[in-house]
This record gives structure tokens, sequence and C-alpha cells, in this order.
């Protein structure tokens, strides 16, 4: 029960960052595009940001739920007299998602707040290089965690 809770849970935060930044990207930005700098900017900052509170919350609780769901099977494994191998598809989701962590918290951390630095002194250049900026590594994050499903997904069907 504990662990089909936890496995439902860490799809679910999944889904919310995987979602948010396909909506983002493919959806929002393209809408806001004709929008003066600072009105776009301004409304990009608050989506993003509340967008970014809950990736933090979806972020943790993949890493966490993850690593309890691994340790786990490793410990049934072991307790029954076997030896643990973690499989390629594991080890590659394990990796990809501690890179796309490792990337969300410098969008969220070091980005972000260039982004809100130029919104508070209504910096419109420094916010459009900053927004630039982000939207290239939300890109590289969505691309990341397209791979982890593919990946996920062959290997449930294979």
């Amino acid at each position: 029960m504990i662990y089909a809770t936890l496995k439902t849970l860490h799809v679910l935060a999944i889904v919310v960052w995987i979602g948010g930044m396909v909506f983002a990207h493919f959806f929002l930005r393209p809408a806001v595009a004709t929008l003066e700098a600072p009105v776009r900017l301004r409304l990009m900052h608050d989506v993003l940001g509340r967008f970014f509170k809950a990736v933090l919350v979806a972020a943790l609780l993949t890493l966490l739920s993850g690593v309890w769901m691994l340790g786990r099977v490793a410990k049934q494994v072991v307790q029954s007299g076997g030896s643990f191998e973690m499989p390629l598809a594991w080890t590659v989701m394990a990796v990809l998602g501690i890179a796309m962590v490792a990337i969300f918290m410098h969008i969220r951390f070091a980005l972000f707040k260039r982004l809100d630095r130029a919104v508070a002194a209504s910096e419109w250049a420094a916010g459009g290089a900053a927004l630039a900026q982000i939207r290239t590594w939300v890109s590289i994050n969505l691309g990341l965690g397209v791979l982890v499903l593919i990946v996920t997904l062959m290997r449930w069907t294979g």
C-alpha cells in the first residue's frame, strides 16, 4: 500500500512538472509574445513564480519518493538473499531526474532571481534576457523529462 501510494505521488509530481513545462513553453509563452515588455514580463514573472513553487514541491517529492522506492526494492531483494543490481532504465531515470532537479534549482534560485530583480526595477531588457535564459533551461529540462518518460514506458512495455 505504501509503495503504491508513493509511486502514485511520484507519477503525479512528474505530471505536474512536465505538464507545466509543456504548458508554459508551447502555450503560454507564444500567447504572451505580442504583449508589451512590461506587461509580458510581469505576467511571466507572476506565472513562473507560482509554477516554480509547485515544481519545488514536485521535484522534492519526486526525489524522495524515487529514493524510497529504490531503497525498498533493494532491501526486499537483499532480505530474500539476492543481490540487488539496479536496472539500466532505473539508473537512467535516477541520473536524469537528479540532473533535472539540479537544472530546476539553477532556474529557480539563480535565473528567476534575475527576472525578479529586473521586474522589480523595471529593467525590461534585463528581464527579457533572464526570461530567455529560463526558457532555454526549461527546454532542456523538458527534453530530459520526455526522455525519462520514454525510457520508463519502453521498459514497462518492453
